[in-house]
């Protein structure tokens, strides 16, 4: 094994920054992920640190929206200057991939500034021996976007789930990616034995889709996801199964969890435990007292645990946070959690009698364990 790429990203903490540096993290064989803060951009020393210790650095931090256009023009020239500054300043020549936009065309200031910012850093490639691998990516969407901020569909996702009407107000065909897919497109840049000091291209979209078909598919997983509790027929590596996994990130922790229908008679109980409109595998397993499974996260995985008899701990951790959600499950009364994809999670026995879990996961990569990364919650 060769020696790990030191590999930073400004804009860490947001949408996009926090899903590349996520997705780096299942790559530690290869890469090593220098931590970066959004006050190094106010501190000299934190900021020549930073670059100092960085092979690439993916320069991701940016203004998109603010009610003074200006305001993002200043603010994203200013960002690359400081970043050029401060390689200036110790001699650093790392690779540097910019994030810009299709928006570069365009008669606005926010298109400008990622002209300007790319043209500021292909000079001081030009001038000093660095790399420059610029990006031009078309509308993104994902988990965990901010709400009238990153996406319209983190905006309708929010609205929908908290029982608001989205409005069209432009009924266009808009070109997407999906955040993984784009996380994957810096991955290969970052890994890419370059020859040429200069470089720019489009990121292809992988989806086009009109904004009210979007709309309609989002209302359509709120009536069967969350009014009924059932998955949506959703195909194995798709736009509809990324698109739900954005959807259900926005639903709130204190959902679950769910309760079954338990129905009794002098037989017995039965209890269903899935509904779902596309492939799946469920199975089961026994627990004895005291031990814990788990502690691993997926990125794409649809996956619910039920607890039918016994007691049990189920614990999710977002994997970029120190936050535990908890949920205390009781097979007296059968309930379900399901697991949000990027959330470390585990299950534990903590009755003092077996206990009996089932699971139902929609696997999108036929393997077992393809999309599974073991991190302790």
């Amino acid at each position: 094994m060769g020696q790990k790429l030191t590999v930073g990203i400004t804009g860490q903490a947001g949408f996009m920054g926090s899903h590349v540096y996520n997705f780096l993290g299942t790559k530690t064989e290869e890469i090593e992920r220098i931590s970066f803060e959004r006050n190094y951009f106010e501190n000299e020393a934190k900021l020549q640190n930073f670059v100092k210790s960085c092979d690439v650095i993916v320069h991701i931090a940016a203004m998109n929206r603010h009610e003074d256009q200006q305001v993002i023009y200043d603010t994203n020239v200013g960002l690359v200057h400081k970043l050029v500054s401060a390689c200036e300043a110790t001699n650093s020549t790392p690779k540097i991939i910019f994030s810009s936009s299709t928006q570069e065309e365009r008669d606005n200031l926010y298109g400008k500034s990622k002209r300007d910012g790319r043209q500021h850093l292909e000079n001081w490639a030009n001038a000093n021996g660095g790399k420059v691998a610029s990006l031009i990516i078309p509308n993104v969407f994902g988990p965990f976007g901010k709400p009238f901020y990153n996406s319209f569909i983190a905006t309708f996702s929010h609205q929908i789930v908290a029982g608001e009407q989205p409005t069209v107000i432009n009924d266009s065909t808009v070109n997407l990616i999906y955040i993984n897919e784009l996380s994957e497109a810096f991955y290969n840049e970052i890994v890419k034995q370059d020859a040429e000091k200069i470089q720019s291209y489009v990121v292809p979209h992988t989806s086009s889709r009109k904004v009210s078909e979007i709309l309609g598919l989002l209302k359509e997983f709120k009536t069967q996801y969350v009014d009924n509790g059932q998955v949506p027929k959703v195909d194995l590596n798709s736009f509809e199964l990324d698109l739900f996994n954005t959807f259900t990130s926005f639903i709130p922790k204190d959902y679950f969890p769910r309760k079954f229908t338990k129905h009794s008679d002098n037989r017995g109980a039965f209890v269903e435990i899935m509904r779902a409109g596309s492939a799946g595998q469920s199975s089961y397993s026994t627990t004895v007292p005291g031990i814990t499974r788990g502690n691993h996260y997926h990125t794409r995985k649809v996956e619910r645990f039920a607890v039918i008899s016994g007691k049990a701990s189920i614990q999710l951790r977002k994997i970029d946070s120190d936050e535990v959600f908890e949920y205390i499950l009781d097979g007296e009364n059968p309930a379900y959690v399901d697991m949000p994809i990027w959330y470390t999670h585990n299950i534990k026995n903590i009755g003092n009698t077996e206990l009996i879990t089932l699971f139902w996961i929609n696997e999108p990569y036929n393997s077992e364990d393809a999309d599974t990364y073991f991190v302790e919650v």
